[in-house]
């Protein structure tokens, strides 16, 4: 993650020091040194910036009242000699304050903490659905569509794949393959069968109809099994 960052300090000397302490630090890009806010406005204006190192006192506007123009703000971390605005800062909701003269260290620990922010901010990335898998059966790859599949039995060290038309045995666990499927349409019943739900023609007792054959819920299963069930009857 590369932080694009903009620097608004009118001192030469401060925007120097974080020059040099950039040069540092792999994770920042610094885009624009800024002397005011107004310069900072356009720049905003023009690119995407992540963090921005804010002083206080500037001329034009100060660094509170730039905060008060944005309404998106970036992440903003300032930069001043003077602590007593901390507090009015931190009620703008700045990630960090450094009191000037600040360390590399200190001005490190900022930075990791905009990482750690931008980080919590952003959305998941989508994760594709699966819809089918290929199993190896017979020295052949199959591709077997969830929907078509009726119920999976565990043979040992292998599985076997049930659809209304073929079946599939292959050398899959029945934790591998139950990660795999689709949680809200596939169900394990028994500690050797798992069953897709739409599937199921009829349930009587302990046992699940499925594709013409009759297949045993385990006590183990039995409470989540007829809780989901529930929940789909009328």
């Amino acid at each position: 993650m590369i932080l694009k960052t903009l620097v608004i300090d009118d001192e030469p000397l401060a925007q120097d020091i974080i020059r040099k302490y950039a040069e540092d630090v792999h994770s920042i890009e610094i885009k624009a040194f800024c002397n005011d806010a107004i310069e900072a406005i356009e720049e905003l204006k023009s690119q995407k910036i992540d963090l921005i190192f804010l002083d206080i006192n500037m001329p034009k506007l100060s660094g509170i009242e730039f905060i008060k123009t944005l309404t998106k703000p970036p992440l903003i971390v300032i930069t001043s000699a003077y602590t007593n605005y901390a507090l009015e800062g931190y009620e703008l909701n700045v990630l960090d304050y450094l009191a000037k003269p600040f360390s590399f260290t200190r001005f490190f620990k900022a930075i990791q903490k905009a990482e750690q922010q931008l980080q919590q901010n952003r959305s998941p990335e989508p994760v594709e659905k699966l819809e089918s898998i290929f199993v190896k059966s017979n020295k052949k790859s199959y591709q077997v569509n969830f929907k078509d599949i009726s119920y999976i039995e565990g043979l040992g060290d292998y599985i076997k794949i049930c659809t209304e038309k073929s079946h599939f045995v292959t050398n899959y666990s029945m934790k591998k393959i139950e990660d795999l499927l689709p949680k809200n349409e596939f169900i394990r019943i028994h500690k050797s069968f798992i069953v897709n739900l739409k599937k199921i023609i009829s349930i009587e007792g302990n046992l699940v109809e499925v594709q013409n054959r009759k297949l045993a819920i385990g006590n183990n299963y039995r409470t989540e099994f007829f809780s989901i069930i529930g929940h789909k009857s009328i």
